[in-house]
Parts: C-alpha cells; sequence; structure tokens
C-alpha cells in the first residue's frame, strides 16, 4: 500500500480504513478460531490485491467462538473515526456461508439510496466482499469447508457518529462501515466527492426531484438567515461544483438552484468547475475585464488586480458606480457554465451574494 502521498508540497501519512480494520479483525478471529493459537498481527488482502500487516487486539476465545479488535488508524487524514476500536466476533457454522452482522456502534440503514439495503447494518459492500474473501482465503489455507458468522461492533460508533453525516443520511445507532480501496489518503478529493455522491442518492431516493446546491458553512448560514427555504433536499459541493452537476444530470434531477459566495461565483464565470485555490485563482482579472469592459480606467482596473478580497473589488466597484453591471456579467458568464456543464438536461438557477450586500444578481 502506499505509506504517504504527498498534498500541497507536504508528505502525509496514509491510513487504512474502517472497512480494512474490521476485516483484519475478521481474519485475524478466523486464523485464531480455527489453529487455536493467539497472534498479535495479521496480513489482510485488499481490494486492488495488496498485502497488508494489521496489529490485532484484545483476542478473546469464549464458547462460541473468537473476538478481538484493530485500532482505527487514519494516518494524517482529519478522521473522527481515527483512534477507535472496531471488534469482529467469529463464529463457525454449518451454512457453508460468511455471514455478516452489524452489532454495537455499527449504524443500520434507514432510507434508500445508500450502498445498502433499508434494514441492513451499513457495512458496505466493498468491505463485505473485503471479509467474505479474506475469511475464505484462510479457510482454505485451514481446509476448513463450513460456514462462518462474523459480527462486527464499534463500541464507540454511536457517540462518533453525531459527528458525522449519517444522521442525514439516515443511518441511525453509529457509524459505516466503508472504504472502496481500503486505505484512506489524507484529504482525498476521491473520498469527499464520493460522499457527496451518497447524499445526493439519498436525496434522490427521497422523492425530490429539485436540488439546492451551496459550497459549505457560510453560504448554509446565509441562506439560513435571508431565504425561506428548506435545507431537506441540499447538498454542500465544497469545491466541486462540476461533479455535482454531473451527477445530478446522471440521477435525473429536474432543477438545481446554486447559492454561492461572489469569491466562489466569480471562479465559475471563468469557466472554474472545480475552485479550489491549487487549480488557479484569477478572481481579480475577471472583475477587472468586466470593470474595464463596463467603463473603468486603467487605474481603476490596476486597483481591482491588487485587492486581496473580492468583497474589497466589489467596492471599489461600488465607488465607481459599475458594481451592478459587472455583477451581471459575471451572473451570465457563470450561468452560461453551469448551462454548458448540464448540457440543458436540468433547469439551473443561480444565486450570488456578498457578506456586506446579501444577494447582488
Amino acid at each position: 500500500m502506499k505509506e504517504y502521498v504527498i498534498k500541497n508540497g507536504k508528505k502525509l501519512r496514509c491510513g487504512y480504513t474502517t472497512g480494512t480494520c474490521a476485516t483484519a479483525a475478521s481474519t485475524a478471529a478466523a486464523i485464531m478460531l480455527l489453529s487455536g493459537n493467539v497472534i498479535s498481527k495479521v496480513f489482510v488482502k485488499l481490494p486492488k490485491n495488496e498485502m497488508i500487516l494489521i496489529d490485532v487486539n484484545e483476542p478473546y476465545f469464549d464458547v462460541e467462538g473468537v473476538s478481538c479488535c484493530v485500532k482505527k488508524d487514519s494516518g494524517d487524514d482529519p478522521d473522527v473515526t481515527n483512534g477507535i476500536l472496531i471488534y469482529a466476533k467469529v463464529v463457525l457454522d454449518d451454512t457453508g456461508l460468511i455471514n455478516i452482522h452489524g452489532g454495537k456502534g455499527v449504524g443500520r440503514v434507514t432510507q434508500k439510496g445508500l450502498d445498502c439495503p433499508v434494514g441492513e447494518a451499513a457495512i458496505n459492500s466493498v468491505p463485505r466482499k473485503m471479509i467474505e474473501e479474506n475469511l475464505r482465503r484462510i479457510a482454505g489455507e485451514y481446509k476448513y469447508k463450513g460456514g462462518m458468522s462474523v459480527t462486527i461492533s464499534v463500541p464507540e460508533g454511536e457517540e462518533i457518529a453525531k459527528k458525522t453525516f449519517n444522521p442525514h443520511l439516515g443511518i441511525i445507532g453509529g457509524i459505516s462501515i466503508i472504504g472502496t480501496t481500503g486505505i484512506v489518503e489524507p484529504m482525498s478529493e476521491k473520498a469527499l466527492i464520493e460522499s457527496i455522491k451518497v447524499e445526493m442518492n439519498v436525496i434522490k431516493e427521497k422523492g425530490y426531484n429539485k436540488l439546492l446546491a451551496f459550497p459549505g458553512n457560510y453560504a448554509e448560514k446565509f441562506i439560513s438567515k435571508n431565504m425561506d427555504i428548506s435545507f431537506e433536499n441540499s447538498i454542500k459541493f465544497s469545491n466541486y461544483l462540476g461533479e455535482v452537476l454531473d451527477y445530478a444530470v446522471e440521477l435525473n434531477f429536474v432543477e438545481i438552484l446554486i447559492v454561492g459566495h461572489i469569491g466562489k461565483m466569480v471562479k465559475v464565470a471563468g469557466g472554474m468547475m472545480n475552485t479550489h485555490s491549487n487549480n488557479g485563482d484569477f478572481r481579480m482579472e475577471v472583475f477587472g475585464c468586466y470593470a474595464a469592459l463596463c467603463g473603468a480606467s486603467q487605474a481603476v482596473v490596476g486597483e481591482i488586480l491588487s485587492s486581496v478580497t473580492t468583497e474589497h473589488a466589489l467596492s471599489i466597484l461600488d465607488r465607481e458606480n459599475i458594481k451592478k453591471k459587472v455583477v451581471r456579467k459575471i451572473s451570465e458568464r457563470a450561468e452560461f457554465y453551469i448551462n454548458k456543464r448540464v448540457k440543458g438536461n436540468i433547469k439551473t438557477k443561480l444565486i450570488i451574494y456578498s457578506s456586506e450586500d446579501g444577494i447582488i444578481n
């Protein structure tokens, strides 16, 4: 597995997912049950056939089977599940199957649109497959032909889940056992985009055909204070407006309302559908271009280009009595790129606000 990734020039340590932890605990418990020996480390096969060695804690034998746990290591990713203990208990049976259950602290799915059926434990399909494949591998090594029943539990799961999206997604009673690669890459864009898609699936399964999309907490506070609108069908897109638009088309939403601060939307007006500063920052160039088209002098354009914040740039435009014209141009261009992305498949509406003036387009 990759031990490190480079993000923004920093070397960051990778970790492993809750799915990998559950698989490691299950595999170790199966080995101890079939061999009768206590082990402190276990090899786990990941979805891409990589093998990693993971520490095992708290082995316990009883009349039913064997349990043990693995301590979650998220590497340098700021994950609320980092350091929690994920347990697995394995019991032998004569079904010939690998049956996987969720115990204490593993959430239960109550809404459609997720990776697990309603009523099932929130143990996603990839971790389930990982557990089954690793247990069948161990069964083969010990020439065991019967079945196994595996129960995954997370004692801290119910409390930790309150700090996650799970309650919003209709997963109650604990955390989810997740992961598509088995590895946690610090600040992974892919993981964030996948979580956004999961939320959109849930909104669609609730029966909504319209979507409210905004970048993050600041926009959410603005909407709450200034707009009479429900958040039941809302999604925070962070910097990933393009991916949200693509997936909205795929899910057949009919309408999307986008609400964003001028600092984000001026980037969209320049054609950026991923607005992270790492991808570029030409906010003042866009302001300066449209200011010039609206009659601003060379000196004023230079002043705009020297601005640090979009709020300051707006104040310059206001002073020059061209703010309304420039913002209209920016709004029109942002709408152009948004509609180009959805190819006319969704009705779109854009609301741009500033911290000083509220809605400005």
